[in-house]
């Protein structure tokens, strides 16, 4: 996954490029990038994050940038930005991308005598694959149809010009893109909780395959929106910061209206306090605990001093530690209490395995796990919001082939929350992380709290459903 920032001003713009790219960190852990156009060139900078955090690789590197348009880039794929000099004009790119046939599109470009200069891991970087599938069009706008042509996944992309910053969303629009502005200035990005304390107000939502120029003073549309789109409505439940507005639709407001919701429907009765598993399923608790009508208590702590919000390591191992240090649980409030815990989603299990033992240790009586979405049957094939390289890495799938035999027999059953098949995987689940009783929220109550048509939003992590 990752996020991105762009800004052009009257005035120099490497402040707010620098802290509106930083306020997309929890959205990427890989390689961070930022490059600035002005009467000098294009300047740019490039590092690596998985042992660090973006503000901290970035502060001694902005004496050098120069200009009032710059574009920047959390990625969890390739070092980023491109920089790219054409027939149709210099330009620099970056992308939040997931292309599955890369190797297909790598092929056909080097038979047609193209070449790569940019290796991530041994592989083509493919920001600079996309950058090449735009330089074959006749102009900007011509090579990003052709990106939304040839590719099979998505791409949302910024482009950085001598006219200004081209803005083009995914044709599905699987991720939002937001503009915002300001006396003297713009901004976009499609994490854009960084807005208000740079002083932007959000101006405008970008459709799926729309594409716009921005400038100083405003923006102009240089190809109009899709009909259809399918967002991804896994940004509501997780990736998504509290204070953002995707749509136009909240996402602390959603995760609230889905923890209620789902209070109302759970028979549970005897309990003493719900609580939330740090950050995003703080939301669906504070929610939770009014539909339920029990108190809300900070049972679990994050520990922010030393593991801010930008230091996500790219791997399982890494993670599960870092998951493990930087919660710290309240033994004065778990010992001896029932306890309903609400997360976002359970992914492999691993890590909330780690987490219910702790709480054990710490006295607490009863562990009720609360679910804010369906359970993940399928990985993401659009933004990588599940980051599993196989489907036996998602704990539900691993159950289905302990119950089955096979891995993807009548998943159909299992994603239907009133089947006996659906019914017998969460027991199993419940019975391997050690948990006293555990619930998943529906389908239908996500979609009813996110409040866009379910045609509108992807759903393909927890239904296979993808429309288009």
């Amino acid at each position: 996954m990752g996020g991105f920032f762009g800004t052009i001003s009257k005035e120099e713009c490497i402040n707010d490029l620098f802290y509106g790219t930083d306020y997309n960190s929890h959205m990427g852990t890989k390689r961070g990038g930022l490059v600035t156009w002005s009467d000098d060139g294009l300047k740019r900078s490039i590092h690596n994050l998985e042992n660090s955090y973006f503000r901290g690789k970035f502060e001694s590197d902005l004496g050098k940038f120069k200009g009032k348009s710059g574009i920047g880039v959390i990625s969890d794929t390739d070092p980023q930005p491109i920089v790219m000099n054409s027939h149709i004009g210099k330009f620099a790119l970056v992308t939040i991308a997931k292309i599955n046939n890369l190797d297909i599109l790598e092929q056909e470009l080097l038979e047609r005598g193209k070449h790569f200069t940019e290796m991530s891991s041994g592989k083509t970087n493919q920001t600079e694959l996309i950058a090449l599938l735009i330089t074959e069009g006749k102009d900007f706008i011509d090579g990003i149809e052709n990106v939304f042509n040839k590719i099979q996944g998505s791409c949302t992309m910024l482009l950085l010009t001598e006219m200004g910053i081209i803005v083009a969303r995914d044709k599905r629009g699987r991720l939002p893109v937001v503009l915002g502005q300001k006396e003297g200035a713009m901004a976009v990005s499609n994490e854009p909780c960084g807005f208000p304390n740079l002083g932007y107000e959000i101006c405008y939502n970008l459709g799926p395959g729309e594409i716009v120029n921005l400038t100083a003073d405003g923006y102009t549309q240089l190809r109009k929106p899709n009909k259809k789109k399918q967002i991804c409505s896994f940004l509501w439940v997780y990736y998504g910061y509290p204070v953002s507005d995707y749509e136009g639709i909240n996402v602390d407001a959603v995760r609230y209206k889905g923890g209620c919701s789902m209070a109302k429907e759970d028979d549970l009765e005897e309990v003493d306090f719900v609580s939330g598993i740090p950050d995003s399923g703080v939301g669906h608790a504070l929610g939770y605990a009014e539909g339920k009508g029990v108190p809300y208590h900070r049972a679990i702590i994050k520990y922010t001093p030393t593991w801010p919000r930008s230091f996500t390591p790219p791997t399982q191992e890494q993670r599960e530690l870092v998951a493990k240090m930087k919660l710290i649980p309240n033994k004065t409030l778990l010992k001896g209490n029932r306890v309903i815990f609400c997360d976002d989603s359970i992914v492999r299990g691993t890590q909330l395995r780690d987490h219910v033992d702790i709480l054990y240790r710490y006295g607490v009586k009863e562990v009720h796990m609360r679910i804010a979405c369906p359970p993940l049957l399928y990985p993401c094939l659009f933004l990588n919001f599940t980051a599993s390289k196989s489907d036996l890495e998602l704990i539900a799938r691993r159950i289905i082939k302990e119950l089955e035999g096979v891995d993807d027999k009548d998943l159909e059953l299992y994603s239907k929350s009133d089947s006996p098949q659906y019914k017998e995987m969460v027991e199993k689940i419940r019975e391997q992380l050690n948990i006293t009783t555990l619930k998943f929220n529906t389908l239908e109550n996500l979609v009813d709290a996110i409040g866009l048509p379910k045609e509108d939003l992807c759903t393909h992590c927890w239904d296979g459903t993808s429309y288009f």
